[in-house]
Formats: structure tokens, C-alpha cells, sequence
């Protein structure tokens, strides 16, 4: 019979006994436990019967131990499977992901596994499966995300040249009274009605949830702003979209701005935001966002939060009911300036 394998002794068996207390893997714990035991002079076989395995496995303990000391013994990952694509393919499988399909060429609008599977196996002639692919993807870094409407008339430039040029702008809006402090503002309009939207909502897989939806057309318009390095909003409801619920709206917000300081205000190109009839306080300074970029409004966010969680999935019963769910809603919001803050703050424009 082989003698045993000497077990290494720059450890005593009050050093593993210690190294045991502190760890946090139970697996590793009752390893260190064992060779304690053995470092005490016991024997391989009351090791074995200690931790509940086999004389094989306290021999594979001992090397491990000999080889990388007690951070050796931690429990290891089990490697799985190994990957059907080697690293060549699953860049190449990245690029066409990102590239997208050629709806002629292709057959589909977007990707699904399936397809990627059928590109999988007519470029490397290699069969997977949908669930292998799906793991191979997921371990790539891919998830199945809702798409970010992006309008069809956009220029690809607008988005990245404004967000260039403008931080200088709206800074140099202080310099008219030095030592001004600037609020940077987002301001847009949402519809709110009685055909409202209905969102996704957890429910047993193979069925198909319901939610009311109403068919009847009243609605109003919510007004709102948002100064996320603040935390702040200010927002009113108005039945139309005009010049006139605008400059009521700016006056909200003037009134919600720190004493001594200046607003500059972004917002889209609609017609009451540049009409003449406007009225602008002389505390604020409007910026036009460039045309059908809305991504650059972290007040679309807003909505799209509003409408998920309070203002979706319910009958309003007339247009007074419509303003106290608005008016819910939006003082809600106003009240948890760290959602604000969440939503709205952007790298490009306050430098975090």
C-alpha cells in the first residue's frame, strides 16, 4: 500500500481551525476541519469519516492544500460543458447581432434564436439548439431588451453634435450676472386619457392576462419639468396644448427656481413652445432640443415611468377623474426627488 502524502506544515491545525471560523463556504469549512484533524495526528480514515467522503477524495483535499494552501480548499465552480463556438465564431455571431437582419435576405425583421441558429449552421455547418444558443448568447452578454423608438426622420448626427456643443451654452447663460448659478430644466407634454395604455404584468406562463381598457376619447394634457440635479419639478394639467397652458407652465417653473438663480430650460420644437404669444419669465432661458431627437428628453422617461406604474390598467370614469389621477401621479413623482434624479440625470449634460 502507498505510504500517505505528507501533509504540508507551515499551517498548524489552530491556523486551519482559524481560517474555518472566518470562512463563509461551508465546503471549505468542513475541508479545513478535516485536515485539522489530520495535522493533529489523526488518522486519514477518521478524516474521511469526519467530513463523510471517501479516502480518494481526503487525498485530493491534501494535494489541493499542498498545491495553494487553505484558499485552495474554497469550492470550485463546476466548468459545465464546453462552448460549441470557439472565440472567433462568437465574434463573428456578435457582429452579425449587432449588424441586424437584411429583412430580403433574411426572411425577419429581427432576430430570433431560431434564425441565428440556421446562421449558426449554413456559415460554420455547426447544429445547436435554440437553449444551447440562448445560453451562448446570455453568456456573451446578451438579454432580449424592448427596443427605444427612434424617429424615422432622424438625422444619425443631431444626437451626438448637440450633445457636444450645448453644455457650453446653457453655462455661459450664467455669465450675464457673474456668479449666477444655473438650473438645467427638461420640460415636455404627455396626453393623458381614457384609452389608456396597458403594460406588461406578471402572470403564469401559457396564459394571456387581461386589463380594462376603455374605448371613450376624454383626455387632458400634463405639463411637466424636471431639474434632476435638484431633484425638483413643477408641473400643472390643462385641457389644450397652446401658447397660453405654456406660459402658465413657465411661469410654474420660475416660480420653482432657487432665488438668485438662472433656468435654461430644454424642450422640443413644437409650435407653442416658439410661438410670439409666449410669455418667458426673465429667470429662464429656453434651449430647442434638435427635431425628432426625443431620446435626448429624459422627460420622455418620465411618462414612460408615470404610465407603467400609476397612470396604466384603469378606467377613468370622466375628465375631472382623468385631472386627479394626473395630479396623483404627478405629485407623487415630486415627492421622491431620488426618482427624479434617477431618471432624469444624464452623464453628457451634468457631468456625472
Amino acid at each position: 500500500m502507498a505510504a500517505a502524502i505528507g501533509v504540508r506544515t507551515d499551517h498548524t491545525s489552530s491556523d486551519l481551525r482559524g481560517f474555518a471560523r472566518r470562512c463563509s463556504d461551508p465546503g471549505q469549512v468542513r475541508r479545513l476541519l478535516a485536515l485539522a484533524l489530520i495535522v493533529d495526528g489523526g488518522s486519514r480514515s477518521d478524516a474521511a469519516k469526519f467530513a463523510g467522503v471517501t479516502l480518494q477524495i481526503v487525498r485530493d483535499w491534501v494535494l489541493r492544500f499542498n498545491e495553494g494552501g487553505p484558499d485552495a480548499l474554497a469550492t470550485r465552480k463546476a466548468p459545465g460543458r464546453a462552448s460549441i463556438l470557439n472565440d472567433e465564431q462568437r465574434a463573428r455571431l456578435a457582429e452579425q447581432i449587432e449588424a441586424g437582419p437584411i429583412p430580403a435576405a433574411h426572411g425577419v425583421v429581427r432576430w430570433r434564436l431560431a434564425d441565428l441558429a440556421q446562421w449558426v449552421w449554413d456559415e460554420f455547418a455547426l447544429s445547436v439548439t435554440r437553449h444551447t444558443l440562448g445560453r451562448e448568447l446570455r453568456a456573451m452578454g446578451y438579454r432580449k431588451l424592448s427596443a427605444r423608438p427612434r424617429h424615422h426622420g432622424q438625422k444619425p448626427d443631431d444626437i451626438v453634435e448637440f450633445k457636444k456643443t450645448s453644455p457650453p451654452v446653457w453655462r455661459r447663460s450664467g455669465e450675464r450676472s457673474r456668479g449666477t448659478p444655473i438650473e438645467l430644466w427638461w420640460q415636455d407634454e404627455a396626453r393623458i386619457g381614457q384609452q389608456t395604455k396597458l403594460t406588461r404584468r406578471w402572470a403564469r406562463r401559457g396564459t394571456r392576462p387581461s386589463a380594462p381598457k376603455d374605448q371613450r376619447r376624454a383626455s387632458a394634457w400634463l405639463f411637466g419639468a424636471i431639474c434632476p440635479a435638484e431633484g425638483k419639478a413643477a408641473g400643472i394639467v390643462m385641457p389644450k396644448c397652446n401658447s397660453e397652458a405654456m406660459s402658465m407652465h413657465l411661469e410654474e417653473i420660475a416660480f420653482h427656481i432657487a432665488p438668485g438663480a438662472h433656468a435654461v430650460l430644454l424642450l422640443d420644437q413644437a409650435g407653442w413652445h416658439g410661438s410670439a404669444e409666449l410669455v418667458i419669465p426673465s429667470n429662464i432661458t429656453l434651449m430647442p432640443l434638435p427635431p425628432r431627437c426625443p431620446e435626448l428628453n429624459p422627460v420622455e422617461n418620465v411618462w414612460q415611468f408615470m404610465r407603467d406604474n400609476w397612470l396604466s390598467n384603469r378606467i377613468y370614469q370622466s375628465y375631472d377623474d382623468i385631472i386627479d389621477h394626473c395630479c396623483f401621479a404627478w405629485n407623487k413623482l415630486v415627492d421622491q426627488p431620488w426618482r427624479i434624479m434617477s431618471i432624469g440625470l444624464r452623464r453628457w449634460a451634468h457631468g456625472s
